[in-house]
């Protein structure tokens, strides 16, 4: 997030896309609504699904899947029209604006309304709200990221804000939910396969020399592979060896009888997690490692604050901390790792990583600290971009609209779109174990609308077979009108009717992102 959850409530409007944020993140979720009930915050909502925000909001677009370019740059299109631009802050603080407008000029309210399926009416209005606001912030989630085009969607909003000045000023900004309590974290440390901590490049000599030093170890320049490209490697034998750790692939990648089958050519895979999960069942070694209670540390959430972690329990058996399994494991691979707490660890972490140098376990022992914090005696940066674009000036970048890899056709005529429900978290590994949320939502769905089950003569509770390109599941039917017809919704949650069987291993040629938001299907009576 460039700005701060406790600032999200301080600007005029706010624009969801993308985001279930009552269901994903409801502690973010239920401060939109109380911006919106008690501070008189104007909220639009996009979304494919009537989620529950949407009965909050001022405007409810419902895009079709996969149509976020189009919409945006209709809403950039009405804003530069009716001047409701931020000129001065363009021409202060951007570049590449010409080459937008350019772009734009032909998405007209009622050419994306042919694209999106959302009204040319509703377009404008939102366009009218969000840019003639003094400060609107944008939320987003995998919405937004789970594309193909995922990267020029997030680089749309973007632009988005920047021709409004929407930068670098409470209540405003980009803000990017991460889907788990420590994704920032585990990529602020260098869990991407192009970048080491701190977001340095891999192919950076100066940087590789750094770590090198660091490490006393001499390191590749190559950029590594993304998760999915993990499993077409393993496939084809340029991958022998896998070690999973806190990771689930087996329930939460696309295209799951692929991945699977690149599992079973392994020589070895490790699992490293706190319970047995599905990639367990094709592991030659599980390592248990120790839940979030009973171990030491730090996390670093959505808004890029820097947290304690402090161990409550002592784990079960024979789980330890995930850094003590590393380090034992890399020691028996003869790179002795001799370190003795988290704290350890964190000091390196502050050594090499400029954007956590001035973080220590005292300054966060009451409250985080969100990053950028140089040193000791900085304050920490609750809001990025204040004053000047990190880089300089903000790069507006013009994207034509490219339609999802998968269309609906007479084969298949159905959208399903994935994501996730309040009771259950990811693949279910843990949330599948509590009672209280299998009482609510004990198997798994799929949202249908009204008239395309009518038309089917599909019953609600009704068990029917999905069918896509690559597989089918079997599941019950939920009817409901919170999606729109020729479209239906699942969650990933459950291994007994795993959607990813059905979604597509497409990637975004940037971030490596499946597509797991729009996928053709057919449905057909059990």
């Amino acid at each position: 997030m460039t700005n701060s959850i406790e600032d999200i409530d301080q600007g005029e409007v706010i624009l969801v896309i993308g985001s279930n944020t009552t269901e994903n993140h409801p502690v973010i979720g239920m401060r939109i609504r109380r911006a919106v009930r008690q501070k008189g915050v104007k909220l639009i909502v996009a979304d494919p699904r009537k989620i529950d925000l949407a009965h909050e909001a001022h405007i409810y677009l419902p895009i079709r899947p996969g149509t976020d370019i189009a919409l945006v740059n209709a809403m950039m299109h009405v804003i530069l029209k009716e001047g409701l631009h931020d000129q001065a802050f363009i021409d202060e603080h951007t570049e590449g604006f010409e080459d937008l407008r350019r772009v734009v000029e032909k998405y007209t309210p009622e050419y994306a309304a042919e694209i999106t399926g959302v009204k040319a009416e509703d377009i404008i209005a939102a366009a009218r709200m969000y840019g003639s606001a003094g400060r609107a912030a944008i939320v987003y989630c995998m919405g937004i990221t789970q594309h193909t085009k995922g990267t020029d969607n997030v680089k749309s909003l973007a632009n988005l804000a920047l021709i409004c000045g929407n930068i670098g000023k409470p209540g405003s900004g980009i803000n990017p939910l991460r889907g788990q309590n420590n994704v920032q974290g585990a990529c602020d440390m260098g869990g991407l396969p192009a970048t080491y901590p701190g977001y340095q490049p891999v192919n950076n000599p100066d940087v590789k020399k750094k770590f090198e030093a660091a490490w006393g170890v001499k390191l590749s320049d190559k950029v590594g592979l993304t998760v999915v490209e993990m499993g077409h490697a393993a496939l084809d034998g340029r991958v022998k060896a896998m070690y999973v750790m806190g990771e689930n692939p087996a329930l939460s990648d696309p295209d799951l009888h692929h991945l699977q089958e690149a599992f079973k050519k392994l020589d070895l895979l490790i699992v490293q997690d706190i319970f047995f999960n599905d990639t367990c069942r094709y592991a030659h070694v599980v390592l248990p490692s120790a839940s979030f209670a009973e171990k030491d540390g730090t996390f670093t959430n959505t808004e890029r604050r820097v947290q304690r972690v402090r161990r409550a329990l002592d784990p079960p058996g024979e789980a330890r901390d995930d850094w003590w399994i590393i380090s034992q494991v890399a020691s028996r691979l003869g790179y002795p790792m001799s370190y003795e707490s988290a704290e350890e660890i964190f000091e390196e972490i502050r050594k090499v990583t400029p954007q956590y140098a001035g973080i220590t376990y005292k300054r966060i022992e009451k409250c985080g600290i969100q990053w950028p914090c140089p040193s000791e005696d900085h304050p920490g940066t609750p809001i990025l971009h204040v004053g000047k674009i990190a880089r300089g000036r903000g790069l507006l970048t013009p994207i034509e609209y490219r339609p999802p890899v998968e269309q609906p056709d007479s084969e298949f005529p159905f959208v399903l779109t994935t994501g996730r429900n309040y009771y259950h978290y990811h693949t279910g590994t843990m949330t599948r174990r509590s009672r209280v949320s299998n009482y609510y939502v004990p198997e798994p769905y799929l949202e249908m609308n009204p008239y395309d089950a009518e038309e089917m003569g599909i019953s609600d509770g009704e068990v029917v077979k999905v069918m896509s390109r690559r597989g089918e599941i079997a599941v019950k039917v939920k009817i409901s009108d919170r999606v729109k017809r020729g479209e239906v919704f699942s969650t990933f949650h459950f291994s007994e009717a795993a959607a990813n069987i059905l979604t597509i291993a497409e990637l975004d040629p940037v971030a490596k992102i499946p597509e797991f938001k729009v996928t053709a299907v057919r449905i057909e009576k059990a």
